[in-house]
């Protein structure tokens, strides 16, 4: 044992935590001031984990890997935490950091918050001290080295002065027997916070300006002075994030902590899932500027634009949003192998923002934790249940990275599918799974081996009309097996191919492929086909034909979708009209 793990243990043996008054806050509490330049000098002076850089080069795991285990920190919000244990333990190990292990127990077993938990497999308690509930943003990141191999944990100098929770990384590694690198020592010092990253697993990242406030000048708990290029430097040699593939956006008028996960969540390589206000209030404009930026300027990791999937922000109960009321998201939440746990608030929004998730991660379990009630108001916080939890990888990852086939209008060709596959053993076969019915037994093509870790395969031609779901599975020689997406065949792939005979001329203009909620309480979500560039009017007319309300009146995003409030307007039966110069469509909306 070395000397700095016997003396983590030490502290673990014969530290206890003084109880709080109120859970402390995600960000800075009013007292905790004062004691930033304390705090600051003391992690200096710290030799803590690996403070040398990795000497191969390595890969951050995204959010949607597989993972071992979910690491949380039994500090207040006992029933969202037990719910979060009910949900993930039936996925990984959980983690759980306490002070006392019996007390913890006493609550899983009892019979609030959904019931007593059927047992306590899968759980693994962590008796240590800690300041806060906030896992996310002190914990450590996962990164591998040579992309599969060796899994390490990377801790950042944690920009909060709250040593009991600095040092959880190093515990939750010395319990786990997994290495941690640590940027605590000059000139390879850099501050960051987990609610404010974002990676892609392929050497892609986003976050705030924060990161670049907080190493640069006007950073409090920096040890030096960075540039954005210096920040950049040490992303790569820590973590494998590329300068050109780091996206740093302006940070949002509203979003008192600045951390990226209160509003957007890369859930695939290609995808960004955003929220999305009533047009022109609180951070939407800030929003769709920074997703404008990303439009123009920022590509994935197969060189094409992102894929924004739009989700509604929910306001108060009293129809607000920040900065007149906190700050509610759906984007705030966690993969946990083959389930998402989303935090909820009100069923009008519920709804459409669960809905929203089925259909962009099909296969996966979607559960939902009320973060708004009065027993467990967590959002009043700034934060939710991405903010209080943390993935770590597998130690075997078998990584499989595809870009996803899209709409064709091919009905003689096959559909060529190409996916880049590695494990650390090597790999012995992959297939390809295809099939027009996903209630009848699935085709399997064996994919071929082209040479740097890249396999391909093809699925046959369809005839127009079709719709093509498919997913490719591997074996690694070690005999590990991988599917993706990690819910196949319950979840999968899917593309159309569309009738090229309907396709070059639309006169009708925009069609509604989906309204929902309908009947709606105070937002409906309008999913529109047929865009292309053109300013697009939605109104709302009475049954007597009078014009009841403009609902928008300018250009779609990319997407089609559009959140539209209609909290306003009498109960009744509407006719929702969607009209543009090239033509118009109606449907009849219901209001309650």
């Amino acid at each position: 044992m070395n000397r700095f793990s016997a003396a983590i243990l030490a502290i673990c043996s014969v530290l206890i935590v003084v109880a709080q008054e109120r859970p402390l806050p995600i960000g800075l509490a009013h007292e905790e001031i004062t004691r930033i330049p304390g705090y600051r000098d003391s992690r200096a002076g710290m030799e803590r984990g690996i403070t040398t850089p990795p000497d191969q080069p390595v890969r951050t795991m995204a959010e949607w890997e597989e993972i071992q285990s979910l690491a949380i920190c039994w500090a207040g919000y006992d029933g969202i935490l037990k719910q979060i244990v009910a949900a993930a333990k039936t996925e990984c190990e959980v983690i759980i950091i306490c002070q006392n292990e019996n007390d913890v127990i006493s609550v899983l077993q009892d019979g609030t918050f959904g019931g007593p938990l059927p047992d306590l497999d899968n759980i693994n308690f962590i008796q240590a001290p800690f300041n806060s509930v906030w896992m996310r943003d002190y914990g450590a990141e996962c990164i591998y080295t040579n992309e599969v191999d060796s899994l390490y944990l990377l801790d950042w100098i944690y920009n909060r002065p709250r040593p009991e929770d600095d040092i959880l990384p190093d515990v939750i590694g010395l319990n786990k027997g997994i290495g941690v690198y640590n940027t605590s020592t000059a000139p390879n010092d850099l501050v960051h916070t987990g609610g404010n990253f974002m990676a892609d697993g392929a050497g892609g990242a986003f976050s705030s300006e924060l990161v670049l406030n907080e190493n640069g000048p006007d950073g409090q708990f920096n040890q030096t002075v960075k540039t954005e290029a210096q920040v950049d430097a040490l992303m790569q040699t820590w973590m494998g994030i590329t300068s050109a593939r780091y996206t740093k956006m302006t940070t949002l008028p509203y979003d008192g902590i600045n951390h990226i996960d209160m509003h957007m969540k890369l859930i695939d390589e290609e995808t960004l899932l955003v929220g999305e206000f009533p047009q022109g209030l609180s951070d939407g404009p800030q929003l769709e500027t920074n997703l404008d930026a990303i439009a123009a300027n920022e590509t994935n990791c197969f060189g094409q634009p992102y894929r924004i999937v739009r989700i509604p922000m929910p306001s108060s109960a009293g129809g607000n949003f920040a900065p007149d009321a906190s700050y509610r998201t759906y984007a705030n939440n966690v993969f946990v192998n083959k389930t998402v746990i989303v935090p909820t608030y009100r069923t009008e929004y519920d709804t459409t923002g669960l809905r929203i998730l089925r259909e962009s991660l099909p296969g996966y379990r979607v559960v939902g934790i009320d973060c708004d009630n009065s027993g467990a108001n967590i959002i009043s916080a700034s934060g939710a249940i991405h903010c209080i939890t943390k993935g770590i990888g597998v130690a075997d990852p078998l990584l499989i990275r595809h870009q996803k086939l899209t709409d064709t209008y091919e009905t003689v060709n096959p559909y060529p599918v190409t996916a880049y596959i590695r494990h650390k053993s090597g790999i012995t076969s992959a297939s390809l799974f295809w099939s027009i019915d996903t209630s009848q037994a699935w085709n399997e093509v064996v994919m071929v081996d082209q040479g740097g870790n890249s396999w391909n395969a093809s699925i046959p031609a369809q005839a127009a009309n079709s719709t093509v779901f498919y997913y490719v599975g591997a074996l690694a020689n070690n005999g590990k097996t991988q599917v993706r997406p990690i819910t196949a065949p319950a979840g999968w792939w899917k593309f159309d191919v569309l009738d090229i005979s309907n396709s070059i001329f639309d006169p009708q203009g925009p069609a509604m492929i989906d309204v929902f909620p309908n009947p709606c309480v105070s937002h409906v979500v309008i999913t529109l086909d047929h865009i292309r560039k053109e300013d697009v009017r939605i109104v709302l007319h009475d049954m007597l034909g009078r014009e009841s309300l403009v609902l928008h009146n300018g250009p779609i995003a990319a997407d089609g979708r559009i959140l539209l409030d209609v909290s306003a307007l009498p109960v009744g039966t509407y006719s929702l009209t969607v009209e543009s110069e090239f033509g118009r469509a109606t449907q009849v909306l219901v209001k309650r």
